[in-house]
């Protein structure tokens, strides 16, 4: 009898996750001994009734590396430990059915679990490990917000995108003479905000582990006119705050949900610009889920095949509770408690700082 292998993509969508799938099936194929099985959308597949199950071989996965998205699905919502439940009243609260989720397993005789997600999924992993389940994890997210390995796939795409977009809004500052806002996801972290500002020659470069002064931000846009003509890039984090300020968000009653959707950090700043008399004709851009959709890059296709293949060979080795991670030029495996135990935030002293600055871009400070 064949072993099962479970893949599961959970969280955002993010381009390069078609390229693991791909990469764990085309490894396991040459063992010959394993069958693999994608739920579908996240860990909603096992605890759905019917389940959702489907095989994955190498002919359903044939190409697919290419494709943004995810063939299996995925979501943001719900999970094992987490599931959105309606009382009788039609009132929604979550449950813990993690038992349930491994009574499942045991009846579709599963026996591994690749998790292919980013913080939220990998603290799943966590806990479904410290339940016993034979789980590895593969670090997924635009944000590169995992700690213990140096890039996240679907990241390189994100910057890509922002800096494309930056280039664009370039030209059209320039021909209007006008300060352009663009706001990018992130969620904590400035590492696509950083990333496309040096890239594509932003301005000013406002992050959140950096605090921004809103004077500070006037006086670096002022600079680049005279008698109004000129024109100054703004690249804003999603969870940049002024100093003493909070973040920008919604709330988010969807059950099983994060509580918070960042957002609007772009809007607030250029208002804030307003009511400090910036004279500059002012517009702002939100780029939102450009940035996660579409084809990944070459970096982003070989750095998820890499961690696919490798996250195979984690479950050979049966080196369960572990994450695969990047750590150049290698590709390691590292306990997932360690990948979550805190973010990874840009370094405000650390060398990609430095080089900012050092091109002249202000950081508000």
């Amino acid at each position: 009898m064949k072993k099962r292998l479970l893949i599961a993509t959970g969280g955002g969508d993010c381009p390069g996750l078609n390229a693991v799938i791909r990469a764990i099936v085309k490894r396991a194929s040459q063992e010959r001994t394993w069958e693999v099985l994608g739920s579908i959308d996240a860990f909603d597949g096992i605890l759905r009734d019917p389940m959702h199950l489907v095989e994955l071989t190498p002919e359903t996965v044939a190409g697919i590396h290419v494709r943004g998205g995810t063939i299996i699905g995925t979501t943001n919502k719900g999970g094992p430990f987490a599931w959105p439940v309606k009382d009788e009243h039609g009132k929604w609260s979550t449950a813990d059915r993690s038992q349930d989720f491994m009574q499942r397993l045991r009846y579709q005789n599963i026996d591994a679990i690749i998790n292919i997600g980013g913080d939220g999924s990998q603290r799943i992993s966590q806990g479904l490990f410290e339940l016993g389940c034979p789980i590895i994890g593969v670090p997924k997210t635009i944000d590169n917000d995992l700690s213990d390995t140096d890039f996240t796939f679907g990241f390189q795409t994100a910057v890509d995108v922002a800096t494309d977009a930056v280039d664009k809004l370039v030209t059209t500052a320039a021909s209007h003479h006008r300060v352009l806002i663009l706001e990018v996801m992130g969620r904590y972290a400035g590492w696509i905000a950083l990333h496309a500002s040096i890239a594509g020659g932003a301005e000013v470069c406002l992050i959140p582990e950096i605090p921004y002064d809103i004077d500070k931000v006037m006086e670096a846009i002022m600079q680049r006119f005279d008698n109004g003509r000129g024109f100054a890039n703004i690249v804003i984090a999603e969870g940049a705050v002024p100093i003493g300020g909070e973040l920008s968000y919604t709330e988010n009653s969807t059950p099983g949900a994060m509580k918070i959707r960042l957002g609007g950090a772009g809007m607030r700043l250029g208002e804030e610009l307003r009511k400090g008399g910036c004279p500059i004709e002012i517009r702002e851009t939100i780029l939102g889920h450009l940035q996660r959709g579409g084809t990944p890059n070459a970096f982003d296709r070989i750095l998820a095949s890499q961690f696919g293949v490798r996250a195979f060979e984690l479950v050979l080795a049966k080196k369960w509770g572990h994450m695969v991670a990047y750590k150049h030029p290698n590709i390691v495996a590292v306990p997932i408690k360690d990948a979550i135990k805190e973010y990874n935030l840009v370094n405000p002293k650390g060398n990609l700082v430095k080089t900012a600055r050092g091109l002249g871009i202000s950081l508000g400070d």
